[in-house]
């Protein structure tokens, strides 16, 4: 039988603390709430016990971060899609952030394995003066455990409504996607971060993300196969191709701890779970 798991999470600044308060339904939820940096920012880590989606599974997340707070959002593992034989499954991302408040969205890789049908959907909602920064992992099969993706679909959406999508269908019979100069090369993990804002951003302080976030990548062995760009005065994306998920990240968690300290004036406070 499908899971349908459903995560509300509400993010709140009282007395100078970011509180986090939810509901949920079925296998999905989070663990204690942890302040690394201090009581203004919120570290979560959202579980979902069954390690993984199989066809007809649907999870369901909300997020709302309301004025002045700030959450760091992240997983303990890979999210995994496995075989369907029937209907896909769907994770499906909600994140409201309202004015002056931040969200970290910093989930470990999606992987798809071979026969998967699945969409991974983000959907971004910011006010006047709220920002976001996430990214986002994907691994087509296990290639370096000899588990090729040679079957089935991916649907990757990412979309701030008026303001920026990012959406594709990967097809593991697509070769001239996959494995073509002019798609992906072979390489078989994909990745992105993006800097998101619910008011454009001044020309200079984009122009700083950007060259921060080159900085990093011309400094990584990854250089020829990532870059950075700025679809429009709201948004600033860093990619990268590589053949396995552990290069990939790294190049991310790089970037990350450099907008962070250009874009917030922050120090990187790695949440404890990426060591363990």
């Amino acid at each position: 039988m499908p899971w349908h798991a459903r995560l509300q999470l509400d993010y709140r600044l009282e007395s100078a603390r970011t509180v986090a308060r939810f509901q949920h339904s079925g296998p999905l939820r989070i663990l204690q709430s942890l302040y690394p940096e201090g009581d203004a920012v919120c570290h979560n880590v959202l579980v979902h016990p069954p390690g993984g989606l199989v066809g007809g599974d649907t999870l369901e997340i909300s997020v709302e971060a309301a004025t002045g707070s700030h959450a760091l959002l992240t997983t303990p593992g890979a999210t995994r899609f496995y075989r369907s034989t029937g209907e896909a499954a769907l994770q499906h991302t909600r994140i409201r952030v309202q004015q002056n408040a931040r969200v970290e969205w910093l989930p470990l890789e999606a992987i798809c394995h071979s026969g998967c049908r699945a969409e991974n959907r983000l959907q971004l909602d910011l006010a006047p003066g709220a920002e976001l920064l996430g990214w986002d992992v994907t691994a087509l099969g296990l290639p370096a455990a000899g588990q090729p993706f040679n079957h089935g679909d991916f649907v990757q959406h990412i979309g701030m409504p008026g303001v920026w999508l990012d959406r594709g269908r990967l097809a593991a019979g697509d070769t001239v996607l996959l494995d073509s100069p002019l798609g992906l090369a072979g390489q078989r993990c994909l990745a992105s971060i993006f800097f998101c804002a619910g008011t454009p951003l001044e020309r200079t302080r984009r122009q700083h993300a950007l060259d921060c976030a080159r900085e990093v990548l011309q400094a990584h062995p990854l250089v020829n196969k990532a870059g950075a760009t700025s679809p429009n005065n709201q948004v600033v994306v860093a990619r990268v191709l590589a053949p396995l998920v552990e290069p990939a990240m790294q190049l991310l968690r790089q970037v990350w701890s450099a907008w962070r300290r250009e874009l917030w004036q922050m120090r990187a406070a790695t949440p404890r779970i990426w060591s363990t």
